[in-house]
């Protein structure tokens, strides 16, 4: 489980097919503290370790993983959003975030507002009914309030201390980005089928 407070960006460092991708990632982590095995958010894909060296790790990514997410525009020298799992007694900043992508979002709109970014977001028509003005999402791993929604489109206001500390000071139209809605819509959508 993850909060969706970014703890670090990465930079991708290689991208090699085995079968499955295997990706290196350099990172400001401090490795000596990271087990093999640990899972690492990266742009909210919950990833393992299985490698690891003095300032980067390596994860393994499946297809099924790829099929679902962004990760297929992944390429050296692109920066990640990172964050380790959480611990207990860890402080539960954002929401919770499981690392389980649910589609990808296309940027469609940037725009500054003072100093603060308004980016506005089309979901998947699939994902659309689980985002809610006031209600949180995960987008490449960040925990987000939605401003508001319309049909599929959604908006999203990004502060100057998130665009420092994540990927976002960086976005442009027509950025693909992994989306994860909120555990709790997804499970009140599924009992409604039930009720």
């Amino acid at each position: 489980m993850f909060t969706g407070i970014i703890t670090d960006q990465g930079r991708i460092e290689a991208v090699e097919t085995r079968g499955d991708l295997r990706v290196r990632i350099k990172c400001g982590y401090d490795m000596s503290t990271v087990e093999l095995g640990a899972s690492i958010a990266c742009d909210g894909v919950c990833l393992t370790v299985v490698e690891i060296g003095p300032d980067w790790f390596e994860v393994d990514v499946s297809a099924e993983t790829v099929s679902k997410t962004n990760l297929d525009t992944w390429a050296p020298g692109r920066t990640v959003n990172l964050e380790r799992a959480l611990k207990v007694g860890d402080e539960l900043g954002g929401h919770i975030v499981s690392g389980h992508v649910d589609g990808v979002a296309e940027v469609i709109a940037v725009e500054d507002e003072g100093d603060s970014t308004r980016v506005t977001l089309r979901a998947p028509e699939a994902l659309a009914r689980f985002v809610a003005p006031k209600g949180s999402v995960a987008l490449n791993g960040t925990s987000l309030t939605v401003n508001e929604v319309n049909g599929c489109d959604f908006g999203i206001n990004f502060i100057p201390h998130t665009k420092e500390v994540t990927t976002w000071g960086r976005v442009a139209v027509g950025d693909r980005v992994n989306l994860e809605i909120d555990t709790l819509a997804r499970y009140v959508a599924r009992l409604r089928e039930w009720g």
